[in-house]
Order: C-alpha cells, then structure tokens, then sequence
C-alpha cells in the first residue's frame, strides 16, 4: 500500500465544520485510493522556510482565514506551485493563492485581501457584493476543464462559507494568465480556478470538504489525493534513477 502525507496549511481550529470535515473526507478518498494517508496540520506561523515543506506530497490550503501569518501561507502555495507538488485550495485557500499568483508571477507585490489590508494597493481579493456564508449554490464548469472532467458533469451544487472573492476588477490581468478560470456561479462569477502546466492547482471558493460531514467521498478531493499518489511514484522513480 503506497503511504502519502498530506500538508494542511492553516490554523487547526476544531470548531470549525471545515476543519471537522477534512480528515473525515481525506479518509474517505484514502479509502478510495487504497492508499495509507497520513494529513499533517501545519500552523501558518511555524511555516519560516521551505524546508518543513518537503515531507508532503500534497499540499492543502484550508479554510479559516485570516490566518495567523499570512507570509507562512503564501510560502508555502508558492512551495506547491514552483515545485509542481499537488495542491488544493478551498475558501480561505483559494483566496491566498490567487494573492500569491499576482504577487510572484504578475510581480504585483502590494497585491493584498481587504479583509486584512482594507487599504492594500491592489485589492485582488475583495469583499463580494452578495455573502455566501452557509450558502449553496450550483457550480458551472468549464467545458474541457480539469474540474469538469474529474465531476464527469457540466455543473455541481457545492456549499460555501466565505465572504470575499475575486475582484472583478482584475479580471482582464487574469484572462491573460496561465491560472485559468474553469468554473462559474449563475452570475458569471469565479469560483473556481485551476493552474496550466501544472500536475494538480486547483482552487474553490466553495468548500468541496463539507461532503466529509455526510459521511460522503468527493471526486475533487480524491483526485487530489491521486495527483499525490502519482507526485509520490514519480519522485521515488526519480530518486531511484537518480542514484
């Protein structure tokens, strides 16, 4: 049986129905796999260097932002994004990444959240005009999208607990990058974005984890713990020929 370690970046907090959810549904999708699965919690301010990063084969970024150090957070997405290892992130997740992605890629180092920073320079991630705290609502894929294919359908009904996305603003800037936008609410919103060239970056707004809670498996979580499966087989296929 193949063993994988999964990082979650974030703050533990076990009042939250998130933070509940994830080992339930990481098992479920071990299960699935057939795969001894070890999630490791990594708290935002013990995250100083790459280093404490290396034992994973995946990477999540969990709900429950603001997060105690959000500098900790974006080393740890850029660590997954620069060294093609599986990663995830949901709510508070995808909102960092897509920080992340502008202040790296797009060199947009003011880039910033209003919930921490009403102020920042380039607001890319913004208050949205409607809550979606405790809300569902149906996702719409993009046809030929990686998400797509791993729901086998065009849409999704998914459940979320955020307030803040995506600034429409920046829209454009975005269109012209390599993280593309691959689903949408019924307004043409973003919900979801996921990276080319990479072997698995996908982010939700939504929280594809609350399935745990029903005792249910969910096919983005366990294609995610695939994508770190395979990161697992190739890098010790790697190591071996390297020798």
């Amino acid at each position: 049986m193949i063993k994988i370690t999964i990082g979650l970046i974030g703050d533990h907090d076990p009042r939250k129905a998130a933070h509940q959810a994830i080992p339930l549904v990481l098992n479920l999708s071990a299960i699935k796999t057939g795969t001894e699965l070890n999630p490791v919690w990594v708290k935002t301010d013990s995250i100083k260097s790459e280093e404490c990063l290396k034992e994973f084969e995946g990477i999540w970024c969990v709900p429950g932002s603001p997060y105690n150090n959000m500098e900790g957070a974006l080393l740890g997405i850029k660590y997954a994004r620069e060294n093609r290892i599986p990663f995830l992130g949901t709510c508070g997740g995808f909102q960092h990444a897509v920080i992340e992605y502008f202040r790296n890629v797009f060199q947009m180092k003011e880039a910033g959240h209003t919930e921490i920073d009403p102020a920042a320079k380039y607001p890319i991630i913004a208050q949205l005009s409607c809550s979606l705290l405790e809300k569902n609502g149906t996702i719409y894929f993009k046809e030929g999208a990686l998400v797509s294919k791993i729901y086998r359908t065009d849409s999704a009904e998914e459940k979320y607990h955020c307030s803040y996305g995506f600034n429409p603003a920046y829209i454009n800037l975005l269109r012209k990058s390599n993280l593309k936008i691959s689903g949408k609410d019924k307004e043409g919103d973003i919900r979801v974005l996921e990276l080319q060239n990479h072997p698995f970056f996908v982010l939700t707004l939504f929280q594809p984890e609350r399935a745990g809670l029903r005792g249910e498996e969910h096919p983005l979580i366990t294609a995610f713990v695939s994508a770190a499966i395979n990161f697992n087989k190739n890098y010790k296929f790697q190591t071996a020929n390297s020798k």
